[in-house]
């Protein structure tokens, strides 16, 4: 190519290289989950640059309303957490409302009815037991047996935001409720730390059953651990990692196209490769999982949750005499 030719070629690509858009996501993906997802929707939409900042939900939360007291706001869209996070923040009046088209293809109870906010997997809590247990567990009721008496370990919801959530989605169900939980606090059940601590409780045989999200069991059944999954019929609880877009975003445009990537069906079928269940109806589970269909969600109300948080949390420690 001639020294003139390059010049005219490099000139016509500045317009493009000038006007692409860059957008900000704040998420609490895993790191290589979060990578995943940005080559994706960048490699579907060229003409837009992600710039992505990866912590916890806790830490995510403090930095955003930081800013937020500020006045100066730098992400414009999250992918973060639990609809509850995500509710608080739609009260406050900082997500912005959008209508996706894709929302027809998900059941209305995921998505927040003004379009605050879109769940975009499934990570529910079921029950793993150690495959060297005497008896396999098919319902939540099972574990608050007086047989279960000291066999049971269970995250704590003054730690964990899924042990929290699901706490709200069982005390507010008929025939469990609070003295479900009374029931599981005199039957001495371990209620202490993270999904993690539960998993290795259960894994090493020290306690036959727990509570737990699913994947944790799943993922290692199939790389050998001693472990089973069951999704009890009542139904199991769930968080949803949804999706939402910033009020006051300079890139509403981009962050509309974000929202509908992760919503659609190749979104979906990205969070299948990453092991997680699909939100999406008509997308197939990953492998181990049942599919989509066949799981039962329980009911659950994000801004129920969000007002009685503290009321719950103040209660659960005192049934189960811990701070």
């Amino acid at each position: 190519m001639s020294r003139s030719l390059l010049a005219a070629t490099l000139l016509l690509a500045l317009p493009t290289l000038a006007g692409a858009e860059t957008l900000t996501l704040y998420t609490s993906q895993p790191n290589e989950d979060a990578q995943k997802t940005v080559d994706a929707f960048t490699a579907a939409n060229p003409d837009i640059e992600v710039d992505w900042v990866r912590d916890g939900t806790t830490k995510l939360m403090a930095r955003l309303t930081a800013e937020i007291e500020a006045g100066q706001p730098q992400a414009d869209v999250l992918l973060i957490a639990d609809t509850v996070t995500l509710e608080g923040l739609a009260q406050a009046g900082q997500l912005a409302a959008y209508a996706s088209p894709e929302e027809a293809a998900y059941d209305a109870s995921l998505y927040s009815a003004e379009g605050y906010y879109h769940s975009t997997k499934l990570i529910t809590t079921g029950i793993v037991y150690n495959t060297g247990a005497d008896t396999v567990p098919t319902s939540w009721a099972d574990l608050a047996k007086p047989e279960m008496a000291n066999l049971v370990a269970m995250p704590s919801p003054l730690y964990s935001g899924a042990a929290l959530i699901h706490l709200a989605t069982l005390t507010g169900t008929d025939g469990l409720g609070w003295d479900y939980y009374e029931a599981l606090a005199a039957n001495n059940t371990r209620a202490e730390g993270g999904n993690g601590g539960t998993f290795k409780a259960v894994a090493s045989g020290e306690k036959p059953y727990g509570v737990l999200v699913d994947y944790m069991a799943v993922r290692a059944k199939a790389e050998g651990s001693p472990v089973d999954f069951v999704f009890p019929k009542e139904g199991v609880s769930y968080v949803t990692e949804p999706v939402a877009i910033m009020a006051g975003t300079k890139h509403m445009d981009a962050a509309e196209k974000f929202v509908d990537f992760v919503l659609s069906e190749k979104g979906q079928d990205l969070v299948v490769d990453m092991g997680y269940i699909p939100a999406r109806n008509g997308v197939a589970s990953p492998e181990g999982f049942p599919a989509r269909d066949a799981i039962k969600l329980m009911d659950f109300d994000p801004a129920k949750a969000l007002a009685e948080t503290d009321a719950n949390k103040a209660r659960f420690a005192e049934v189960f005499g811990v701070q």
